[in-house]
């Protein structure tokens, strides 16, 4: 009888070094009895990335969620190796801000053979990708709708203001993503559709990429100031940082007016989106005319507790994420366009901020 129970005491003694040995991983993307999500960021470089990631990493704290937050660096195969590696390490349940649209539906089918689960923001997934499975979900904002915004600003400030756009004609600089981006296809078509839906004809004075960045932007605003001084009343940005380094190239290059009577100090309206705190300050400041609010804090809310409940086995079809609806009706932009998939999809809305707006007055500091 003594040596049965030593051999016991030796199996158990074993089993919990293999156990431990293992990291604790327990089924269902758990450690320890804790649930295990991992964040994959395609960068953090831009703020309303660094935002996102900072509301993700509250949810959770918060939730008392295991969190692995990688960085891509903006490399595709870099975010596939990260990818691949957490879910060697047991890694099931994913939030992702992908590379790339196209990485979606590979990175959903690996997902899928380990039993798990993710939810995309900011850059869509593919439709085919959410077509892997009912476990892959869309939380995010309508592009279109966030340049119709944008455009719908830029009407009003115009229609206020007759003068500075005679024969409501307007001149724009027009400041991109990065191209073939989704948001850049997207929110440049809803800008100028709803310009146009509103009497103004747009000439396009120059139109280029910065790539999110406010420095190549500024270096662009910089070099088309030089080559179309007085030629344009109105600068239109894809994001706030872009905007931001607009403004400071205006404002380096003698473009201000002592007077902010039209709501900004420069002699062009400049306008952005995402509604950054640094955007709403340069609004405090007269500098930036308006913005539109991506809400990171909304989209990162829904991708997050999707993920959540599917994690915990809360979730069921048509259940609300982050106080997000599940939407019912497909829309006329990609992968919300598919009725196949549309339960799938959390569409967070884009608010158009101006100094009279709510957000602005709730969160302008």
């Amino acid at each position: 009888m003594k040596k049965i129970a030593l051999m016991l005491v030796t199996l158990f003694a074993v089993s919990a070094l293999v156990f431990a040995a293992g990291g604790g991983q327990q089924p269902g993307g758990q450690a320890g009895g804790k649930v295990q999500i991992a964040l994959l960021m395609r960068n953090m470089d831009e703020q309303f990335l660094k935002d996102y990631s900072e509301s993700v990493r509250k949810l959770a704290a918060a939730k008392g969620v295991d969190l692995n937050v990688q960085d891509a660096r903006s490399d595709g195969a870099t975010q596939l190796t990260q990818l691949q590696t957490l879910l060697n390490q047991g890694y099931k349940y994913f939030v992702i801000i992908p590379c790339v649209s196209e990485l979606s539906e590979q990175m959903n089918q690996l997902i899928a053979e380990r039993g798990g689960a993710a939810a995309y923001s900011n850059i869509q997934p593919t439709v085919a990708a959410l077509k892997v499975g009912k476990n892959f979900f869309y939380a995010s904002s309508p592009e279109f709708v966030g340049g119709r915004f944008q455009g719908q600003i830029i009407a009003d400030y115009f229609d206020k203001y007759p003068d500075k756009a005679p024969g409501k004609a307007l001149n724009m600089l027009l400041i991109l993503g990065q191209l073939g981006h989704p948001a850049q296809i997207n929110r440049e078509a809803g800008l100028l559709s709803e310009l146009k839906n509103r009497g103004y004809t747009v000439n396009i004075v120059a139109r280029d990429t910065a790539n999110w960045t406010p420095d190549q932007s500024q270096q662009k605003m910089d070099a088309w100031i030089g080559a179309y001084r007085g030629k344009f009343n109105v600068v239109a940005a894809q994001n706030d940082g872009m905007a931001l380094g607009a403004v400071e190239s205006l404002i380096q290059n003698g473009f201000t007016k002592s007077n902010a009577s039209d709501g900004t100090i420069l002699t062009v309206p400049v306008l952005g989106i995402d509604a950054t705190g640094e955007a709403l300050n340069s609004m405090k400041e007269n500098k930036l005319y308006a913005t539109v609010l991506q809400d990171a804090v909304g989209q990162s809310s829904a991708a997050f507790d999707v993920i959540y409940q599917l994690a915990t086995g809360a979730y069921k079809t048509g259940n609300a994420a982050g106080g997000t609806p599940a939407a019912t009706a497909p829309i006329d932009e990609a992968p919300a366009n598919d009725a196949a998939i549309i339960g799938q999809c959390y569409l967070v809305p884009f608010v158009p901020v101006t100094k009279d707006s709510d957000y602005y007055k709730a969160n302008v500091k």
